[in-house]
């Protein structure tokens, strides 16, 4: 598969980055697969003297390895690296050749301490935004560690695999041959699953904070650059930084930004929270916050962070719809992400519930490559732009269902069907189906505050124009306050409101 010219100039400037030699080991075969396989590799080795390939035998065929001279790294393709995995692919190569990679220290510490065997699989698409960064970990791991191995593997080349296993969503990671996790983890969450994280100790006794930030998205970045800025002393804990936006593909309403990504927007603002004396303690489920002399944040592993402010800002995540076989059949045929499992229901039926602005562009993204596509709106209209309305009704394998109530969702192992019911005739109806996507707006991160703060009847936290809450001290920003418009833009001003609302609480009083 020939690359072309832009993408060849800029592998040319990062293969010059080795440091040194790696050995291309290749499994082919004489099928189509192998053979763009191998005119991908064999382009990319003509690039590089430091680059030479050998022909071997490997566990998939087609697939290939990326190793040190001599030695074999653990690491492996199996398909076609290109997409959203060509970084993938490109960061092998240099970290195998020598290249330093770009993470923390203790990181890497953690990596190298790491006992005993173990074979990650990764089941990818190509078209998936969040299988980058497992496959990326991963393949990381077992740089740093002989006793790991990962093997990136495109469903697409490989369906037979895929459909034995049921895998139903990517990335999905199988370690030692038993299913490990589905979906989008950092290398900080894959270390903590397997027991190889920080103590949690260490956030136990720390000073008092001036502000601290409960929660990592666009909101709670903005806060902790605003707060820090000032000079005061801040922290903050988040669950799982960057939020919700790790899971958004294309954004094109970040002004002064044509088109990013999520990943890369939630990179740049890990790493401009970074630049500041903020205290960053990620993977940590805040349980309750109690007002005292000072403001208490109890973490979920016991300990008690302390500060004299706190901002709020955790978010929102995907509203469910809570009907039978909607939690028992997630990642086997539910999904929430059209973008990443779309392309494993390539010529299937499947479901959008939603009408929406987002169900309706799922629906016209997944017409492109299921063979049916059938949305489910409770309301008697569409609520989506009248322009995607009428894209939607162009397409010839789409059917939208309104006025309808989606009663369950049928399968045992996996999505089989839904029922639904007809809200103007009450009458229950079925259609055979073997995926569901379910697009129906958010619900705020706030059910652990309980009574603590005033919160809206769909639970969001009232604040005011500084970004206060009823209880003096706490402030909230983002998407779990009252805002009315959950945006990422608004929600990096809410938490510099919120932070300056902060400030100017600690200068008052």
């Amino acid at each position: 598969m020939a690359l072309d010219q832009e993408i060849k100039t800029q592998l040319a400037q990062y293969l010059q980055l080795m440091e040194g030699d790696v050995v291309l080991k290749v499994s082919a075969g004489s099928d189509d697969i192998s053979n763009e396989m191998l005119e991908l590799v064999n382009e990319i080795a003509s690039m590089s003297t430091q680059i030479t390939i050998e022909k071997t035998q490997l566990p998939r065929t087609p697939s290939f390895s990326v190793n040190r001279k001599g030695e074999d790294t653990g690491v492996a393709f199996a398909g076609i690296p290109l997409g959203h995995e060509f970084t993938s692919l490109v960061l092998a190569l240099l970290q195998v050749s020598g290249r330093a990679p770009k993470v923390e220290q203790n990181a890497i510490d953690q990596i190298k301490k790491i006992q005993g065997e173990y074979r990650f699989e990764t089941y990818v698409s190509l078209s998936c935004h969040n299988c980058p960064d497992v496959v990326q970990a991963l393949n990381l791991m077992s740089i740093l560690n002989p006793g790991i191995t990962n093997t990136m593997i495109d469903g697409a080349a490989f369906k037979d695999e895929v459909e034995s296993k049921d895998i139903l969503s990517v990335p999905s990671v199988y370690l030692n041959g038993e299913f490990f996790e589905s979906g989008r983890m950092t290398l900080e969450e894959i270390l903590a699953k397997i027991g190889s994280a920080p103590d949690a100790s260490e956030f136990a006794n720390k000073e008092p904070f001036d502000v601290l930030v409960v929660g990592g998205g666009p909101a709670g970045a903005s806060a902790a650059i605003y707060s820090a800025r000032k000079g005061i002393r801040t922290g903050i804990v988040a669950e799982r930084f960057g939020g919700q936006v790790n899971d958004t593909l294309g954004i094109e309403n970040f002004v002064g930004t044509l088109y990013t990504e999520g990943p890369k927007l939630v990179a740049s603002l890990e790493q401009h929270v970074k630049e500041y004396n903020v205290d960053v303690m990620n993977l940590q489920r805040v349980n309750r916050l109690e007002k005292k002399d000072l403001i208490e944040v109890e973490l979920e592993n016991g300990a008690i962070l302390k500060s004299k402010t706190v901002i709020v800002s955790t978010g929102a995540r995907w509203r469910n719809l809570g009907v039978p076989g909607e939690a028992e059949l997630k990642n086997k045929g539910v999904a929430y992400c059209p973008h990443c499992d779309g392309p494993l229901f390539i010529g299937k039926h499947v479901a959008v519930i939603g009408g929406g602005n987002s169900g309706i562009e799922a629906a016209i993204d997944l017409a492109g490559i299921v063979g049916h596509v059938t949305v489910l709106e409770f309301a008697p209209e569409l609520k989506a732009d009248s322009v995607l309305q009428e894209r939607l009704n162009s397409l010839p394998n789409a059917t939208v269902l309104k006025n309808v109530q989606t009663k369950e969702i049928t399968g045992t192992d996996k999505v089989d069907g839904i029922s639904y019911i007809d809200r103007d005739t009450g009458e229950t109806h079925h259609i055979e189906l073997q995926g569901v996507f379910v697009q129906i707006g958010l619900v705020p991160n706030t059910d652990w505050l309980g009574d603590t703060v005033e919160r809206t009847r769909m639970g969001e936290i009232v604040v005011n124009s500084h970004g206060a809450t009823n209880l003096p001290g706490v402030f909230g920003a983002g998407d779990c306050t009252n805002s009315p418009f959950k945006q990422i833009l608004i929600s990096m001003g809410s938490g510099a409101t919120a932070a300056l609302g902060a400030f100017d609480y600690l200068i008052r009083n």
